[in-house]
C-alpha cells in the first residue's frame, strides 16, 4: 500500500471559534431539541401503554368517543310464581323467561337476561294465581320485549 500524507481539514477551527461566540444561539438550540426529544418520549396514560399502537407524544386534539349511551328504564313485571318473588331481593340479578301455552304444547324463551331487581313491592292483596309484580332495571329495548311478553305468555325469573 502506498504511503499517503496525512488528511488535513481546514477551517474547522474558525467554526468552532464562530460557535464559541455564538454560545447563546447554539444553548437556545440545545435545550430546543432537548425539550423536543421529552415531549416525544414524555409520560404516557394508562391505557397507551396497554395500547402501544397509538402515537407517542402529545396530539393536538384527541378524537373523541362517540358512544351510544344505553337508556335504562324501570320495569314492572308480573312473575306468575308468587313464590320466586318472594325470593327476591333489591340488587338481584335474574333471568326473565316466557313460557306461552299452547294447545301443541309449551315454548319457552329468554326474554330479559341479567336483568336487575330494584324493587319488589308488597302485595296490596292477595290473588291466587295472580303471581307477583317485580321492578326490574332493564335497557328500554329489553323494557319493551317485557312488556310485549307479559301480555301473551306467563313470566318467570331465574336467579343468576
Amino acid at each position: 500500500m502506498p504511503h499517503f500524507a496525512p488528511v488535513r481539514v481546514r477551517g474547522g477551527g474558525r467554526q468552532l471559534r464562530r460557535l464559541l461566540r455564538h454560545r447563546r444561539r447554539a444553548v437556545a438550540a440545545g435545550l430546543a431539541l432537548t425539550a423536543a426529544a421529552l415531549v416525544a418520549a414524555g409520560p404516557r396514560e394508562a391505557a397507551e401503554i396497554r395500547h402501544s399502537e397509538r402515537p407517542r407524544g402529545h396530539p393536538v386534539a384527541d378524537p373523541l368517543r362517540q358512544r351510544r349511551a344505553v337508556e335504562w328504564v324501570s320495569a314492572p313485571v308480573r312473575i306468575a310464581d308468587a313464590g320466586t318473588v318472594r325470593l327476591l331481593r333489591a340488587g338481584d340479578r335474574v333471568d326473565v323467561i316466557a313460557a306461552e301455552e299452547s294447545a301443541a304444547g309449551g315454548d319457552a324463551h329468554v326474554v330479559a337476561r341479567g336483568a336487575r331487581v330494584t324493587k319488589v313491592p308488597e302485595p296490596l292483596e292477595v290473588v291466587d294465581g295472580g303471581g307477583a309484580l317485580v321492578v326490574l332495571s332493564v335497557p328500554r329495548a329489553t323494557a319493551a320485549r317485557l312488556a310485549g311478553a307479559s301480555v301473551t305468555a306467563r313470566l318467570a325469573v331465574t336467579m343468576c
